[in-house]
């Protein structure tokens, strides 16, 4: 190899382990970015969700930033990383939501439909009333329960538009935040919204309710009790958690909360 040759494939090394300095420089200096971005993901989701499963998948969307970042483009890579981290965290978690997107939809039609059909009556709708709404006979309403009764309806929100990280003071106190003063209001006020909610709602959902929660018995002993189908049942239930879900949401709004207050209060008030 003659002297030019080696001159040349040293500055070629030379060259690459600078960018590959810079390029570990970058994602360490925009890893903060990355937590940033997923807890501001992570305080709208279910408690189960892993933390640092986010911070993990963002990070390789930082990576693909990076790497494919165009300089000449005019924009800065701090705008165009968050974009990608957040896509690859919402895709992330896309993917692991089992249910299928009918399914959601159908949920959320639902949700409107009764929302919608109870200001206009001023009060709980009939199925009758519900499947009006939707275009709907009432088997192919009663058929939609059965759809989405294994589905989760709660809902997946992006940060908010102004970019402000949401801040939780109660984060700052030693001890156990569930039995924090603080806590221990809100929960005793949200069960007493919730036990006026149940109060609105037909008297067979508030016993289906109260038998599956409170007395943890399954639907089909359930079925045997009030003397209907246990595919009856499983209708009944996902209906009367749709009717509480748009109550609550008018009453007691959930954003920025960690717990899932329908499942916590629903097991103490339901009965």
């Amino acid at each position: 190899m003659t002297t030019f040759a080696k001159t040349i494939k040293f500055t070629e090394q030379n060259d690459s382990a600078a960018r590959a300095q810079e390029r570990d420089a970058l994602i360490l200096k925009h890893l903060p970015q990355v937590r940033l971005i997923a807890r501001r993901i992570h305080t709208r989701l279910p408690e189960y969700v892993n933390f640092d499963d986010l911070v993990s998948t963002g990070t390789l969307g930082l990576i693909s930033a990076i790497d494919r970042f165009d300089r000449s483009r005019n924009i800065q890579l701090k705008t165009y990383a968050e974009h990608k981290i957040r896509g690859a965290i919402l895709d992330s978690l896309r993917r692991l939501d089992w249910a299928p997107r009918l399914q959601r939809k159908h949920a959320k039609q639902m949700e409107a439909a009764l929302a919608l059909a109870e200001q206009r009556m001023l009060r709980a709708p009939t199925e009758e009333e519900i499947a009006a709404e939707l275009n709907l006979t009432v088997d192919g309403y009663r058929q939609w329960q059965l759809n989405i009764s294994g589905v989760n309806l709660a809902r997946l929100e992006s940060a908010g538009s102004d970019g402000s990280e949401d801040k939780n003071l109660l984060h700052c106190v030693s001890g156990d935040l569930q039995e924090s003063p603080s806590a221990l209001l809100e929960r005793r006020e949200l069960q007493r919204t919730l036990a006026a909610a149940i109060s609105g709602i037909p008297p067979i959902e508030q016993t289906i309710l109260g038998l599956y929660f409170h007395e943890e018995l399954t639907l089909r002993e359930i079925a045997k009790i009030v003397g209907l189908h246990e595919s009856r049942i499983s209708q009944l239930k996902t209906q009367a958690i749709v009717r509480l879900r748009v109550c609550m949401a008018e009453l007691w709004p959930a954003v920025g909360h960690r717990w899932n207050p329908l499942a916590e209060a629903t097991r103490s008030q339901a009965a």
